[in-house]
């Protein structure tokens, strides 16, 4: 594999700024590159740019936007030494380019896998002088010669993947060759599994939690997921408050704790449900002050049931079997760890996670040892 970056300019650089429009599953892995990379260039500081592609001018929408949890992540990181991340409105988007502007980069990549061409114009316009590397497509159509025109305003470019493309490889797989790529950084395959590092503060944070909500200790406890981003991947929560009713009805399970996971602007409609139809031992959980607060419940957990989203990679970077509920679209998207992952997948391409019913849940669920 070709080397994009000579190493003599990355010898020379001191900085790189990476262009991302990152999700908390994307860093689960990704933070693994930035690792290695951190190892084989110690004197490249790496600045993040985290492109916030539901950028408004709507103020009533900010607070959501300003406060996403993977920002917690990323300051935690001791990979990445500077963070961009007020990109959630056009003047403070604006505001984030002349900071960068005046950084005066010498490399800038951009690992945005959509609207390429965009990011090629924002990545020049960041760094009229750098070297740039960035994802593209491996081919345009005859009449979109604009993005054709943008795309060359990179250096030097790494083909996309296609989702749909046989044998597609795993996405810690996909990171690593974009890493390789660029960087001419070898990751090896076990060092492409992620971990998470939850500081203690938060630990005792989940300890205190648990004992709030009197779940014994020894216990089984099942943390349960139905949310995701796309309305496509969630799951209805009054089957989630049935399979837990399902579940009780079998002796090994009757005794179980249960904590459901709610993303903060749900929680009203959570509650009011969970009034209504909550069975007994069964606890709202949402990670509304710190991102850490869901990675150090879910360590607690014996088992997490969760629909395609960042909680099912989560699972596997805290060392807690996961049932995960998907669709066909994405299987580079399959959590990563195969012995401790049960897998339930639509019927058909294009099918909802709304298709999967409540008894492939329960003998997925039952079929497992009780930990």
């Amino acid at each position: 594999m070709t080397q994009l970056i000579s190493p003599s300019l990355l010898a020379r650089a001191t900085k790189v700024l990476v262009i991302t429009h990152m999700a908390i599953g994307d860093f689960t892995y990704m933070q693994m590159c930035f690792r290695a990379l951190k190892r084989a260039h110690p004197h490249l500081a790496i600045h993040l740019w985290v492109d916030e592609r539901r950028r408004t001018d709507d103020p009533a929408q900010w607070p959501h936007l300003k406060n996403y949890s993977l920002y917690d992540w990323l300051r935690a990181s001791p990979c990445i030494d500077q963070l961009y991340d007020q990109n959630y409105s056009p003047d403070l988007h604006a505001q984030s380019i002349a900071e960068a502007q005046r950084e005066d980069y010498p490399l800038v990549v951009s690992l945005t896998h959509m609207a390429c061409h965009r990011y090629a114009r924002l990545a020049r316009e960041i760094s009229p002088r750098g070297f740039i590397v960035g994802l593209t497509k491996q081919k345009y159509r005859f009449f979109e010669l604009s993005k054709r025109l943008s795309i060359r305003k990179f250096d030097a470019t790494i083909p996309l993947y296609e989702s749909q493309q046989r044998d597609v490889p795993h996405v810690s797989d996909i990171y690593a060759q974009w890493f390789a790529s660029a960087f001419g950084v070898a990751i090896a395959p076990a060092e492409r599994y992620p971990t998470i590092d939850i500081p203690e503060r938060w630990m005792d944070y989940a300890r205190g939690q648990f004992a709030a909500w009197g779940l014994a200790s020894g216990a089984p406890v099942v943390f349960i997921n139905a949310y995701s981003k796309g309305e496509e991947r969630c799951w209805p929560l009054e089957r989630v408050f049935a399979l837990i009713r399902a579940l009780r009805d079998h002796p090994q399970w009757r005794d179980a704790g249960f904590v459901v996971n709610v993303v903060p602007e749900a929680l009203q409609h959570a509650r009011a449900l969970y009034a209504s139809e909550a069975p007994p031992a069964t606890h709202l959980f949402s990670a509304e002050d710190n991102f850490f607060q869901l990675p150090a419940i879910l360590s607690l957990c014996s088992l997490i049931v969760t629909v395609e989203t960042a909680v099912m990679h989560l699972a596997n970077a805290v060392r807690v079997p996961v049932i995960a509920l998907m669709r066909q679209n994405n299987p580079e998207w399959v959590p990563i760890d195969r012995q401790n992952s049960t897998i339930i997948t639509v019927g058909r391409f294009g099918d909802w996670v709304t298709q999967i019913g409540l008894p492939e849940v329960m003998e997925k669920i039952l079929s497992r040892p009780l930990c």
